[in-house]
């Protein structure tokens, strides 16, 4: 028992300094710039406090920050869902699942989706499975009649056959859904950790119910399951694959008509396939919409004088703030933002003409980074809803315009660095993660050494 303790403490990570941590086996891990959606759902959220200290420390603007509240809204008592679940299920088919309601909420429809498409998938595996059952039963059963000599080693064969793959297939699907769970992760040794860590690739959907508990639950130790809504992905596909080159792309008009059916196919839940049949500007256009149509903004409305803020910030400054107030984004609007920004990017990216490979000059799109911030400012920063006859605060929406462009035209032209994680916070994070959970730091460092090695 005293050797095992011996190796045990041998093979823990303790600081170096320098952001550095090794164990007294040999093993080091130097911490690395890192992308935050590379980070584990615990890191990322005590990411957020680090951030939220360090913009407390160093605001020197004055204007007011805070963290803001991801998810969905508080559940509704049971009596009043209850009331309403009649109605809820005359409405359920009418209801949107992408247009104009929380980015939470669509990420969710878009993975209940997928679910339905996976079990289909799988009941249509299960069809073929089981027709393949039957012409195997079909051909033993005409080996056994014609085949007397082997009609009894055929019979106790088949015996120990299954008549019907279901019970087979129920028993592997038990086998593959089976989940593991241990007191503490530091018991796992290196491949039972491997396998915890690709099992446990925590959904959105997941991650939410266990925050709308009463008690407090423990957040995973691996990273968030990618949350981007499906229709942004499916418009950005669309036009880096067919419209890079298009001239004037989101400023060129779209049909209206064929808009509205794309939008309704999205909104009822349809498998919408977007290619080269699909107009670049009428898919330009529907991007446009969903953002425009969000209830709540992908920069929260929370932060919108703090984004407009940095606007006045010489560069280096400035890059540090945005950055620190991207880490406080729920995951959900922080991989959205991502998601747009590096698309933004590659369209930006085109806007000059350049020479083929023929050398033959073609002509850019014309949408610099500017023009893009012009377009797409006002749909990600919002400030709080005014009324409508509240024509002061109007007009300080017109004044805050420059600011607005500025401020995502930078978001554009360094979303890379932005959403980067640098070694010495990653550091801030692991010691305080040191002091209230110890327990997680070989875990979550051994995995670092994996990707690394």
């Amino acid at each position: 028992m005293q050797a095992e303790a011996s190796v045990f403490v041998d093979n823990q990570f303790y600081y170096v300094g320098e952001q550095t941590w090794s164990t007294m086996l040999g093993q080091s891990v130097k911490l690395l710039p890192a992308p935050i959606q590379s980070l584990s759902e615990l890191e990322r959220a005590n990411l957020q406090e680090v951030a939220f200290f360090h913009l407390q420390q160093n605001n020197k603007l004055n204007c007011q920050i805070t963290i803001p509240k991801g998810g969905p809204k508080r559940r509704t008592p049971l009596r009043k869902k209850l009331d309403s679940f009649s109605k809820e299920r005359k409405d359920k088919e009418s209801t949107p699942k992408a247009f104009g309601i929380p980015l939470s909420e669509v990420i969710s429809n878009d993975r209940h989706q997928k679910q339905k498409q996976d079990a289909v998938k799988e009941s249509r595996r299960d069809c073929l499975n089981l027709e393949a059952s039957v012409m195997r039963f079909r051909a033993q059963k005409q080996n056994k009649l014609y085949n007397s000599n082997f009609c009894l080693a055929s019979s106790f064969n088949f015996q120990n056959e299954p008549l019907s793959p279901t019970l087979m297939d129920n028993a592997a699907r038990v086998q593959r859904r089976g989940g593991m769970s241990v007191d503490s992760i530091t018991d796992l040794d290196d491949s039972q950790s491997r396998l915890l860590e690709a099992l446990q690739l925590s959904h959105p959907h997941e991650l939410e119910s266990k925050r709308d508990k009463g008690r407090v639950t423990k957040l995973s130790l691996n990273p968030i399951y990618r949350q981007v809504p499906r229709i942004m992905d499916s418009c950005c596909q669309h036009i880096e694959t067919y419209g890079l080159q298009t001239v004037g792309i989101f400023r060129v008009g779209s049909s209206k008509k064929r808009v509205r059916q794309l939008r309704e196919g999205f909104d009822q839940g349809k498998d919408v396939i977007l290619d080269d049949d699909q107009s670049v500007h009428d898919v330009a256009a529907l991007l446009k919409e969903f953002l425009r149509e969000m209830p709540d903004p992908l920069l929260p409305r929370e932060l919108y004088t703090a984004f407009l803020s940095a606007s006045a910030m010489d560069t280096e400054e400035q890059h540090s703030f945005l950055q620190l107030l991207i880490y406080l984004l729920p995951p959900c609007n922080c991989d959205t933002l991502h998601r747009l920004l590096q698309f933004l990017s590659k369209v930006a990216s085109y806007a000059q003409n350049y020479t083929g490979p023929d050398g033959q000059e073609i002509a850019g799109n014309k949408m610099t980074a500017a023009n893009l911030a012009t377009i797409f400012g006002p749909n990600l920063l919002q400030r709080e809803k005014v009324p409508e006859k509240d024509y002061s605060l109007k007009s300080l929406e017109v004044e805050d315009s420059p600011s607005i462009i500025t401020v995502v035209q930078r978001l554009i032209e360094n979303y890379e660095s932005l959403f980067t994680v640098s070694p010495e916070l990653q550091q801030e994070v692991l010691m305080s993660l040191l002091q209230s959970q110890p327990d997680v730091i070989d875990y979550l460092l051994r995995r670092k050494l994996r990707k690394l090695s």
